[in-house]
């Protein structure tokens, strides 16, 4: 075996190695998990913000005749609320507005709404297809390098999509195919980043950890909103060639500082799982630790490098307690999640508020609000999760929570602008909240569960599994929604609390057995605290 292949630190990523040879020594384990941590936060909030451009660009593709296209700068640089004005088209000015207004061929006819609703599900369903292929190739591959070129790929169609602007281009099956090979390259992302996060941190705090990491999701959905509407007055395909960019940059800083696994820049795992805090007193004896093992070729075991560990199937890893039920609990969570995501902006420039519409910008920009109350539901989730050490109570409360919270929305939420941000925010809470639990920290606890043989790795795979079957729901809730509302909104939001209260039903099971393993602790320690004062006279006898 060559020294290439025996060395575990042969793919350290080169910006690091360039770091380094800068500083003249190496990191600690706290420096190189922050590392991660960023680098990961970074690269799946650009996978979010491609995304978000078809969102942001649907009220131009197939607009509102009285739709005001006026030059406004964009929240937070601008006004959040601006209000739609009747056009005049007595100039020479307002008929070229008039001429834009009218909208994007194909998407500008009388079922142009059904034909965005089929983009958006053709996107969906290929990534949820691509998510079990790519988690089952990201356990087998170099994540790293998975992941910067799906990241890479992911960009150039995005961009590709918004130079059919440019290009001039009317034909529906192009931007048909652009979206669907965008959605077989995003879905390297999930299975891809909440693997690394596994690699590097244990279960202590998971929770917690990965609900702040996840604030990706939001950020990116706020940050993809605000740069496609800072850009949509140059025309539409600037909404999609931003974003693309972003992303494409993003899988560039993947392939230059992403360490995959904490054995390829020497720290050494525990028969492959996950450095864990506890088994390390601290950075200095970790740094010792890991200069013996990166000098001393006969303590390297090549099977934990990440060129090559043993994955599990696709069936092996379904069958891993848990792995059913919160992948079809998912079904419907991400059903609710991602119909606001790309529908929400739609229904607030289709929707009076103090018996006004809003433009389309201040639609997009107030959608953003939506995403920062799923920052504080999925901070709020891990937390609760890790006090209660309860996964499925805690996503299953969340859930039902969220039904009167949509209700509420809906019902009050046309009231004021100030009561529609804060009913707006608490169902982005509760909305988002579970969905963020799921994919992150229930996704890498039951890849690393206490089932698989030896040093099976099974983080990707898990959580494509979960995520892949979360998507068909993706992809379900926007092709429903396009269809529902041509006949009402009422009958969308009605669509919405049934997924939700459904999601929170399939985790009955898992909620019943964590709640009679929590009786059973709290009986166990009160024999122990009764037995505890009975004893002790029987040591004092003894003695």
């Amino acid at each position: 075996m060559s020294m290439d292949i025996m060395n575990p630190m042969r793919n350290n990523p080169p910006g690091i190695l360039l770091l380094r040879s800068i500083r003249g020594n190496d990191w600690s384990l706290t420096t190189y998990r922050y590392m991660v941590l960023l680098t990961t936060f970074i690269a799946y909030t650009a996978y979010h913000a491609s995304r978000k451009p078809s969102s942001i660009v649907k009220s131009v593709l197939d607009p509102d005749p009285n739709n005001n296209l006026n030059r406004i700068l964009p929240w937070p640089v601008g006004d959040l609320f601006i209000g739609k004005e009747v056009m005049v088209t007595n100039t020479s000015i307002d008929a070229g507005r008039f001429r834009k207004n009218k909208g994007w061929e194909p998407f500008n006819g009388e079922d142009g709404t059904s034909k965005l609703g089929e983009i958006d599900v053709a996107f969906l369903a290929c990534y949820s297809i691509g998510m079990y292929v790519a988690g089952h190739l990201g356990d087998r591959l170099d994540l790293r390098l998975f992941l910067t070129t799906g990241m890479i790929g992911s960009g150039i169609f995005v961009v590709l999509f918004g130079m059919g602007y440019f290009w001039n281009i009317h034909v529906f099956w192009f931007y048909l195919v652009m979206q669907m090979v965008a959605g077989l390259f995003q879905a390297t992302g999930w299975p891809s980043v909440v693997a690394v996060i596994g690699n590097w941190f244990g279960k202590r705090k998971r929770g917690l950890i990965m609900g702040i990491w996840n604030a990706h999701t939001s950020v990116g959905n706020i940050s993809g909103s605000l740069l496609a509407a800072s850009v949509l007055d140059y025309g539409w395909g600037w909404s999609f060639i931003l974003p693309g960019a972003f992303i494409i940059l993003g899988g560039i800083l993947v392939y230059m500082f992403l360490a995959a696994y904490p054995e390829d820049v020497g720290f050494s795992g525990l028969n492959g799982s996950p450095v864990e805090a506890a088994t390390l007193v601290d950075d200095v004896e970790t740094q010792i630790s890991k200069d013996g093992m990166a000098g001393d070729g006969e303590n390297t075991d090549p099977r934990f490098t990440s060129g090559i560990r043993r994955s599990v199937g696709l069936l092996e890893a379904c069958l891993i307690p848990g792995v059913i039920p919160f992948a079809l609990c998912l079904f419907f969570a991400k059903l609710v999640a991602y119909t606001f995501l790309y529908w929400l902006p739609f229904y607030l420039s289709h929707t009076a508020i103090e018996g006004q519409y809003m433009s389309v910008k201040s639609a997009g920009n107030l959608s953003t609000l939506f995403d920062v109350g799923g920052i504080v539901g999925g901070i709020l989730a891990g937390y609760i999760s890790d006090r209660l050490k309860a996964r499925a109570i805690t996503a299953a409360s969340f859930m039902y929570a969220a039904i009167p919270a949509m209700l509420l929305y809906r019902s009050y939420g046309n009231m004021s602008k100030a009561i529609n941000i804060v009913l707006m925010m608490i169902a982005g809470l509760f909305v988002n909240g579970p969905y963020a639990l799921i994919t992150t920290a229930v996704s890498a606890d039951l890849g690393t569960h206490s089932s698989l043989r030896g040093d099976s790795r099974a983080l990707a795979t898990v959580t494509a599994i979960i995520d892949g079957t979360g998507s068909i729901g993706a992809a379900l809730g926007p092709l429903l929604t396009g269809f529902l509302s041509t006949k009402s909104w009422d009958a969308v939001f009605l669509m919405l609390m049934v997924g939700a209260f459904t999601a929170g039903l399939l985790l009955s099971h898992l909620v019943v057995i964590e709640v009679k393993e929590k009786f059973s602790k709290q009986m166990l320690n009160r024999h122990k605290d009764l037995a505890g004062p009975a004893s002790q006279p029987l040591l004092s006898e003894r003695r």
